[in-house]
């Protein structure tokens, strides 16, 4: 059964390393496969009846203020957007709307630069069977340097997190897509930190599950990565895209 949750959407990054596109494009609505990657996103949350988001903007806020008008008429989400004038960070982003949170049974914090096959609904209901305020999805990584790296005990706890560790001890990756109780929504809030990574997660070890799903989960950071999406997401998104209310 999918839980009620909201969704914070964090896609204000500048996108630098995918220049020239983002001179022109915010990063989260560069296209892959022909579809901007937000709206990967936001299908997949309407598509596990998460009816409610935020969206951090930034850089080239415009396009991104129309795309969410536009998906919050044609998708059953209400978008709203949270334009940032200089980027909080991450955990700014959170410290800045203490009160998403109340109100619902979970919140979902979302890294929109990355694609994933994650379902939204089965993260939930696993996030709702443990007693830990965190879950964070988990993925196998190549490049542990580069990730915020986690140690899981034999319970899938997190004992361990390391951002950017120069002597990884897994290769357990984070994905940048958490499921946290209103509870801990609020303590990251007090914490008036920048950086997820560096600055809360942390704080959390101990108190966190990692959930490892099978599938892609790609970062787009960078136009190598970019193009190694675009030769994955037809295949990987058969369904895509939501078919609308009512319609089966």
């Amino acid at each position: 059964m999918t839980r009620k949750a909201t969704a914070l959407v964090l896609a204000g990054g500048l996108g630098t390393r995918l220049r020239p596109l983002t001179e022109t494009t915010p990063k989260c609505l560069v296209p892959i496969a022909g579809t901007p990657l937000l709206e990967y996103w936001m299908q997949e949350l309407a598509r596990s009846g998460i009816d409610q988001a935020l969206v951090n903007t930034h850089h080239l806020p415009e396009p991104v203020r129309a795309y969410l008008r536009d998906v919050s008429q044609r998708l059953p989400i209400s978008a709203r957007e949270f334009y940032e004038p200089k980027l909080l960070g991450s955990a700014g982003t959170i410290a800045a709307n203490p009160h998403l949170v109340e109100a619902v049974e979970a919140g979902l914090i979302i890294y929109a630069d990355n694609l994933s096959t994650v379902r939204l609904d089965a993260l939930l209901d696993f996030h709702h069977s443990h007693d830990a305020p965190m879950t964070m999805v988990l993925f196998h990584t190549g490049r542990p340097k580069a990730c915020g790296i986690a140690t899981l005990d034999q319970d899938g706890r997190i004992v361990e997190f390391v951002e950017k560790p120069e002597n990884p001890t897994s290769n357990l990756a984070n994905a940048g897509i958490y499921v946290v109780s209103p509870s801990a929504y609020r303590e990251i809030a007090e914490l008036g930190a920048f950086d997820l990574g560096f600055d809360v997660l942390p704080r959390f070890v101990g108190r966190m599950k990692g959930y490892g799903p099978e599938g892609l989960h790609l970062d787009i950071g960078t136009l190598d990565a970019l193009s190694r999406a675009e030769g994955l997401a037809q295949q990987e998104f058969g369904a895509f895209p939501f078919p609308g209310p009512g319609v089966t």
